[in-house]
């Protein structure tokens, strides 16, 4: 089966949710949470996130969200895909994070594990996209 999103209608808003691997607590930190709140802002302002209801958790995400270039799949890739290289670097700069080897030993484990992450992997989408019709 392929884990590919199925967005059937690229104008709908739909709900979708996505962890961190392992489902680490991550955004504990003031400084990753802001890390996400940016990289929120970053695809308001670049990508075509439309953010109609969100929920940061400390190891996941929910989203209440359309897209205004209508391609859903590809929003929500280049999204992950940003917030990770971002949230990794934050980790890694971090001279203050206690739990930063371990972290970052789990973020590679993760990418090993599976054939379809690359070197490190943050996190993955948790469950199918819901759509809410056309316009919320």
């Amino acid at each position: 089966m392929s884990r590919k999103y199925k967005f059937r209608n690229p104008t709908a808003a739909y709900f979708v949710s996505f962890a961190t691997v392992y489902w680490l607590d991550v955004f504990v930190r003031q400084e990753y949470f802001q890390v996400l709140a940016t990289s929120v802002d970053y695809c308001r302002k670049e990508k075509g996130l439309e953010l109609y209801a969100y929920c940061f958790m400390p190891s996941h995400v929910h989203f209440i969200f359309r897209d205004s270039n209508e391609n859903p799949t590809a929003l929500l890739r280049d999204f992950k895909k940003h917030t990770a290289k971002k949230m990794i670097r934050a980790i890694e700069e971090n001279p203050q994070e206690s739990r930063k080897e371990w972290l970052l030993w789990m973020f590679e484990r993760a990418g090993k594990k599976k054939a379809t992450y690359q070197n490190i992997n943050f996190g993955n989408t948790i469950t199918n996209p819901l759509s809410f019709g056309a316009h919320l």
